[in-house]
């Protein structure tokens, strides 16, 4: 093998050993569902609304929330604003980068169904 060649060998396995350090491990926030729900807003129950809405909502590491926004609408826009008022009021269980804890984005899907 040529010196260059044996070169690059070596290069590429420095470079593919040290990734694992380049790149952090990021564990997203979550909270429990159980703990923290929605009211239904009274005008949604008199429409008979339904429907589930993904969001995004940027969590800092004491658990609280930074930011939110509406992924994918459940189609009502009153279900979609309650559920990102109440969700962004919940604690959350801090998100993690290199086991640390660390301001994480997570997505979370919040189904409205009558019963």
């Amino acid at each position: 093998m040529s010196t260059n060649k044996r070169w690059l060998s070596v290069v590429a396995a420095v470079l593919v050993s040290s990734a694992p350090a380049v790149f952090a491990a990021e564990v997203p926030a979550s909270f429990d569902a159980k703990n923290c729900k929605a009211e239904y807003p009274k005008a949604s129950l008199m429409n008979e609304e339904q429907g589930t809405v993904s969001m995004s909502f940027l969590v800092k590491p004491d658990g609280s929330v930074a930011d939110s926004k509406v992924d994918k609408s459940s189609g009502f826009k009153n279900l979609d604003k309650a559920a990102i008022k109440a969700l962004s009021a919940c604690k959350f269980k801090p998100g993690t980068k290199d086991g640390a804890p660390a301001e994480t984005w997570t997505k979370v899907d919040y189904a409205w169904k009558l019963d």
